[in-house]
């Protein structure tokens, strides 16, 4: 096999390869990094490659393989986000204010990974100041460009996992989601991405988004997202947030969901939202797949929707106004964006504050009951396809110094309620660029969102799909 398609087996074809001893962790690893390697150029999806701590781990789960004492991803490649600690790894959090950064400790989360036998290629880059916007530019790497068309937006602060997944950088990508950052990059780079339910993993350090940042594995195969999932789950005592849960086996249980007879509620735009006609018709289709299938689906517009986009005008730049303290003195290193949109919080007050967090709890309350109504909501994932990455909206969208949560009205309102939802591929526009089908499920419904999803890419596989920039 040529390294590129040693680069796009799954994490499952990988375990059997090894089970049966046609590759080894040693070679899988070497050959990813080569297509890596030859790829960046025109890609730009990792911040930095950790070969010798990549093919230390492959050399340790080879030997025990060969012990048959193998791990549950022993000796799959996995990229971790620039935003997450990893120990001894820089770390710059996709700000010139904390380049350079080299944590002493890993994230739970790339513990869990160590732990279960991962090989960590490197930090995915393109994460923005702190993660503030949905678009793959950062002060510090530049644009990581979308595989599908370059130059165009890959998509929020896990847009170099999401890339990398596309491109084949091996099966396995962390992703963060505070604001659609799983979600988004999935959708715009054609591959899937699953926030998980607030707690399902461990988030270190602790987030200042106020519960709404979820930790999540952007792969390409449903499979292996369950399988990542697995790994990375599970309490930790460094977030009090956590779930008590143990992790299940949820890649074995994919297949016991019978969608048939299933309340399933699709929304177009939640009552509120702008969405592309091409988006649109795409999602729609992709929709009636799951009628296909037995399941009941009724168009609904939630009443708790068009409550969404004053509160998240309000508490995304609150999430990030701590940084006012950098102005004026370093101003001048910063993303003009992010400085405008921490502006805006000038003056505030912490009555407002409460006020307004009173109104999102109400707010999550109405999702809540909203779902109990229905095993899954179906939403598009984003409202636009890609656009220029050195844009914060599309051109014939309107423009605002610091407003992109226009285009992505979908994921936030999940952040806030900690339901499980992912993005997953449902076709292409004219233009050959990728568009997202989103799934919600009820609280600690991780397990039937996979299943859910599973079933759809049965019915419409994707995973088949190469984008035109991989090497």
């Amino acid at each position: 096999m040529s390294d590129s398609e040693i680069g796009y087996l799954s994490a499952a074809e990988l375990l059997a390869q090894y089970r049966a001893r046609r590759l080894s962790p040693v070679e899988v690893v070497e050959a990813v990094l080569r297509h890596v390697e030859a790829s960046e150029p025109t890609i730009n999806a990792m911040a930095r490659l950790t070969p010798e701590h990549a093919l230390a781990a492959a050399r340790e789960a080879e030997a025990r393989w060969r012990r048959g004492e193998a791990r549950l991803l022993d000796g799959v490649p996995v990229t971790i986000k620039d935003l997450q600690h990893t120990k001894g790894v820089q770390t710059d959090f996709g700000t010139k204010l904390m380049q350079g950064t080299i944590p002493d400790v890993d994230a739970p989360c790339v513990t869990r990974l160590h732990e279960a036998g991962c090989a960590m290629l490197g930090k995915s880059t393109a994460a923005a100041e702190w993660g503030w916007k949905g678009v793959s530019h950062s002060p510090v790497y530049g644009i990581t460009h979308n595989p599908w068309k370059r130059g165009y937006n890959a998509g929020a602060s896990s847009s170099g996992a999401g890339a990398g997944a596309a491109a084949g950088y091996g099966p396995l990508h962390q992703g963060g989601d505070g604001a659609g950052s799983i979600r988004m990059p999935a959708h715009f780079s054609g591959v899937y991405g699953l926030k998980p339910t607030h707690g399902r993993i461990a988030n270190w350090p602790m987030s200042n988004n106020d519960l709404a940042t979820h930790i999540g594995p952007l792969t390409r195969t449903v499979r292996d997202a369950a399988l990542m999932l697995q790994a990375m789950a599970g309490p930790h005592p460094w977030d009090y947030t956590a779930l008590e849960a143990a992790p299940q086996d949820y890649a074995a249980r994919l297949g016991e969901l019978d969608l048939r007879g299933r309340r399933i509620a699709y929304s177009a735009d939640l009552g509120h939202a702008r969405v592309d006609p091409e988006v649109a018709a795409l999602v729609e289709e992709a929709v009636a797949a799951f009628e296909a299938m037995g399941a009941v689906v009724e168009a609904v517009t939630p009443s708790w929707g068009p409550q969404g986009p004053e509160l998240a005008r309000y508490f995304w730049p609150a999430t990030f106004s701590s940084r006012l303290k950098y102005l004026p003195e370093r101003e001048a290193e910063m993303d003009p964006g992010f400085v405008a949109m921490i502006r805006s919080m000038e003056g505030r007050s912490v009555a407002e504050f409460m006020a307004m967090r009173e109104r999102r709890y109400a707010y999550c309350q109405a999702i809540h009951d909203f779902m109990q109504g229905y095993d899954f909501l179906l939403t598009p994932a984003v409202s636009v396809t890609a656009f220029p990455a050195d844009r914060l909206q599309p051109a014939h969208w309107p423009q605002h110094p610091w407003d992109w949560l226009s285009w992505a009205e979908f994921s936030y309102p999940f952040n806030w309620s900690g339901n499980p939802a992912a993005s997953l591929p449902c076709g292409f526009t004219a233009e050959g660029l990728p568009v997202g089908l989103q799934i919600v499920g009820r609280r600690f419904d991780d397990l039937g969102v996979l299943q859910a999803s599973a079933a759809f890419e049965a019915a419409r596989p994707w995973a088949q799909h190469r984008p035109p920039l991989a090497a």
